[in-house]
């Protein structure tokens, strides 16, 4: 079931606990063929409840924190890169040869927002450098939609075959991913248990005082990390010089953080020395990208007992395509998300980047427990997701038709179920109780600009209810702990 009590259950979450957590169930929000908006929902829910869980903790509060989901605030965050504006520019989201194409026998969905994703696309299909939109459709009308998959990722690029849901459920690596839990989680040695400096004041902050590396790009590991920020952390974002972010990525999700720029290579000490004083460490590359660089969880672990390492993919760190590049778009269009959403004539998308935003808060979530069972049990910690493991749990209820949200209460009545408790929206705003994103939507400014932005969805009682600052220019921070 794509609920809360699942999500908690991956994060090896007290269920008792759950009687914390109510929500405001909003019809409309994020409409789909799929459970979008339960999953989104539950991933938020269950991030904020971690959160509440680690702040009681330190706080030696009797209980922990009540948490809120509101579906209008999680739809909001959940497309945040879309509601954000830098000077009045909304943002540019796809570049032109990102998108769906024909091929001579289906479809695939290519992603071209990085140049150099972009040139290797190019170069797969014979094309030059400067070739637009009309020369690709041409190309790509003339091939077979696996072998074009085939193809660009052989060239380094990003295309990938429309599948069938039950096309994916055959294939290996769907195979391999359904033997997977949702959140995998383990130890890596017996580091002693981890002694929190207590918290007091407001608002509670549960990762106050933490040292977060961020090493990740788009888009659920900043999303993880940005949450991680909100509840307190000092979390600083390492990139290498010679990759640049795209400008509105980085200013979507930069809010809370710092941003450096090393190279792991000759920066090598620098490096090290903010490992020696970190307390977690996020990874969004590809499975085995930087495990040349010592920076396996099991190298890290070493160097730095008592870390928590978390890392996120596209298709997992096992199975055929461990070692593939992906983004959610094309991870819809594989796992057949985009065949479900969409008709006889074209694929469809979810209402957002779910996968993408789901998996950031699940991360977030992951850290904020393996924090508090440190400081029970102690030892290092790792935990993983794979944004195709978070579509086979979307998919999973796609034969129940409709999620809980459309149920038989009364507008304004509250819905209880085992875990959680669930309040219609109503009175108010649009049909069946929204209220829109505007109550959602924060205005800041900032040193890139003057920004709209979507407010944080996670929230509990005493908690933090925007970030402490803004986002800065991408790399523009020094290559220290504050």
């Amino acid at each position: 079931m794509t609920d809360i009590m699942s999500a908690w259950s991956a994060l090896g979450g007290d269920p008792s606990l759950l009687a914390r957590v109510s929500s405001v169930v909003r019809e409309g929000a994020l409409p789909a063929r799929l459970p979008v908006r339960e999953l989104a929902r539950s991933c938020v829910g269950a991030c904020a409840l971690a959160g509440a869980e680690l702040g009681a903790r330190r706080a030696s509060l009797a209980r922990t924190p009540a948490v809120r989901v509101d579906d209008d605030a999680v739809a909001t965050a959940f497309v945040s890169e879309r509601r954000l504006l830098v000077d009045g520019r909304a943002p540019v989201l796809f570049a032109p040869l990102s998108r769906f194409w024909r091929t001579a026998d289906g479809w695939v969905r290519t992603h071209a927002n990085y140049p150099h994703h972009r040139e290797r696309l190019l170069r797969a299909l014979g094309l030059p450098a400067d070739a637009g939109p009309a020369a690709a459709e041409k190309a790509f009308a003339e091939r077979a939609a696996l072998d074009v998959e085939d193809t660009v990722y052989a060239a380094g690029g990003l295309a990938v075959a429309l599948r069938t849901p039950g096309e994916w459920a055959a294939h290996p690596q769907a195979v391999e991913i359904a033997a997977r839990p949702l959140v995998e989680r383990g130890r890596l040695d017996a580091a002693r248990a981890r002694a929190f400096a207590p918290l007091d004041g407001a608002p509670l902050l549960p990762a106050a005082g933490l040292r977060v590396l961020d090493l990740t790009r788009v888009l659920a590991g900043p999303v993880a990390t940005r949450t991680l920020a909100l509840l307190g952390a000092d979390v600083l974002r390492v990139d290498a010089p010679g990759l640049p972010e795209l400008v509105d990525q980085h200013a979507d999700t930069g809010f809370g953080k710092r941003s450096t720029l090393l190279d792991l290579a000759a920066d090598r000490r620098a490096f090290e020395e903010l490992l020696a004083a970190a307390d977690v460490v996020v990874t969004g590359y590809r499975p085995g990208a930087l495990d040349r660089f010592g920076l396996s969880p099991e190298a890290l672990a070493e160097r730095r007992p008592g870390l928590v390492v978390a890392q996120v993919s596209a298709w997992g760190a096992y199975g055929p395509w461990g070692g593939r590049r992906g983004f959610d778009s094309l991870v819809q269009v594989a796992t057949g998300i985009a065949a479900t959403e969409g008709s006889a004539e074209r694929p469809g998308a979810l209402p957002a980047q779910a996968l993408d935003h789901g998996s950031g808060y699940l991360l977030a979530a992951a850290v904020l427990r393996a924090l508090t069972e440190q400081s029970h049990e102690g030892g290092s910690r790792f935990v993983r997701l794979a944004l195709a493991r978070t579509a086979a749990w979307l998919t999973e209820d796609a034969r129940m038709g409709e999620d809980d949200g459309k149920g038989t209460a009364k507008e304004g009545a509250a819905v209880e179920a085992p875990g959680r408790r669930e309040e219609r929206g109503g009175g108010n705003g649009e049909p069946g109780g929204r209220v829109g994103p505007e109550p959602w939507l924060g205005e800041a400014e900032s040193p890139i600009g003057r920004l709209r932005y979507a407010l944080p969805p996670v929230s509990f009682d005493g908690g933090p209810r925007d970030w402490a600052r803004p986002p800065g220019p991408w790399g523009a921070d020094p290559a220290h702990w504050l």
